[in-house]
């Protein structure tokens, strides 16, 4: 796409945030352009929010956007083998949009209904079904971790920050929807049933638009941009990551990287002031720690995390080289850089959080780390599920 027609679709972006009437924006769209690619609209985008259009309204106005180009992208139809990456996304997009269906006639049954006795298996399949949504944020998890940075190293950043917030969003309602229904027959049946219905209908709608975004603007972008190898790469942090429970099963690549990386293990050792040891050795006593743990360096850059057996929050390869703003929900990076500005500055050398996650209660640290000079070089995190720990009493002295 020419120069010129990328600054035309910009100016019409503009005057469609300014309120212009839409119907008069879609006949201008069509003299200009006809149609406009997924990688254009990206690239459009990104410049947008560069020049200082808040995200947020860009993001309320994608579903604007997607009325405008709509057409032109569905007539791009995405051609990848079953192994790759995008194949599995889709394929539990097209899972979870079949799921949906079922939602609303169950939801319709019991608003219809006042006495709870009647409807109690529909609220049960109803719930079932919001349990397969909450599962499907693993799905969600190989997107940040294994597709956006990939994105955000080609320049594109703003796309993959809307479509995180979106995952937060409807994160935050399929767990208010599951609370609900776990405990509808305590609740008041009259005053539930109502938010039952609110929530449903906003993920019922709302989900679909969110994979149409994907599957036409977010996958076609990627695989434009993307090698070969980097695709290979995407494939292994997802396996690494796992995959839901109702798509076919995606082997494991092969262990390349991990025999290359033994090979380097076994010949090379690191003289330490306290003792010696070898990076095999090293590798497995950090990973050996009862602990999660991640170093950022001075730059903000993500440059190690270790690999316990069972990590609380997810980590993949991807994310090495990435800046850790990016590796956070946009709600949450304020507190990211407040973190990190307290610890460049000296004001502090720790700052914690703790959390309940379902049975588990979760202890999170960040610590300055400095050298001998007093010198800021970095922050390393340390999350730790410190339910048992919290349980201890007396002594235990013996095995």
């Amino acid at each position: 796409m020419a120069v010129n027609q990328k600054e035309k679709l910009k100016e019409l972006l503009r005057r469609l945030h300014k309120g212009e009437n839409i119907r008069v924006l879609k006949q201008e769209l069509k003299q200009i352009l006809g149609s406009a690619s997924p990688l254009l609209i990206s690239q459009v985008e990104q410049e947008l929010l560069n020049e200082g259009l808040p995200r947020e309204q860009l993001r309320q106005l994608c579903e604007v956007h997607l009325e405008l180009f709509s057409k032109g992208l569905e007539s791009e139809k995405i051609q990848v083998p079953s192994s790759h990456p995008v194949h599995t996304f889709m394929e539990e997009h097209q899972f979870i949009t079949n799921v949906l269906q079922q939602a609303l006639p169950l939801m319709r049954k019991i608003i219809a209904s006042n006495n709870y006795d009647k409807v109690e298996q529909e609220a049960q399949k109803l719930k079932d079904i919001t349990e397969t949504l909450l599962e499907f944020e693993n799905h969600n998890i190989r997107e940040e971790n294994a597709l956006f940075p990939y994105l955000e190293k080609h320049g594109v950043t703003e796309p993959p920050a809307i479509m995180w917030a979106e995952h937060n969003d409807f994160r935050d309602k399929k767990k208010k929807l599951f609370a609900l229904l776990e405990n509808f027959i305590q609740a008041e049946f009259s005053s539930a049933k109502q938010e039952i219905e609110k929530l449903v209908i906003q993920l019922v709608e709302g989900l679909p638009n969110h994979f149409f975004k994907e599957n036409n603007i977010l996958y076609p972008t990627a695989l434009k941009l993307l090698s070969e190898q980097e695709w290979s790469e995407i494939k292994e942090s997802c396996d690494e990551l796992g995959y839901t429970s109702f798509v076919s099963e995606r082997p494991k690549q092969g262990t390349e990287r991990s025999t290359k990386q033994t090979v380097l293990l076994e010949q090379e050792e690191i003289q330490l002031p306290t003792g010696r040891l070898t990076l095999e050795e090293l590798q497995a006593v950090l990973n050996s720690l009862p602990v999660d743990i991640s170093f950022v360096d001075k730059n903000d850059t993500v440059r190690y995390f270790n690999q316990p057996e069972e990590r609380i929050f997810p980590r993949a390869v991807a994310v090495l080289g990435r800046k850790v703003q990016n590796c956070h929900p946009q709600k949450s990076v304020h507190v990211v850089n407040q973190i990190l500005d307290d610890f460049k500055s000296g004001r502090k050398d720790m700052a914690e959080f703790w959390l309940q996650i379902k049975d588990k209660f979760i202890h999170i640290r960040y610590f300055a780390v400095r050298n001998a000079k007093g010198e800021y070089l970095g922050t390393l995190e340390a999350t730790q599920d410190i339910t048992q720990i919290r349980k201890l009493k007396g002594h235990k002295t013996l095995l």
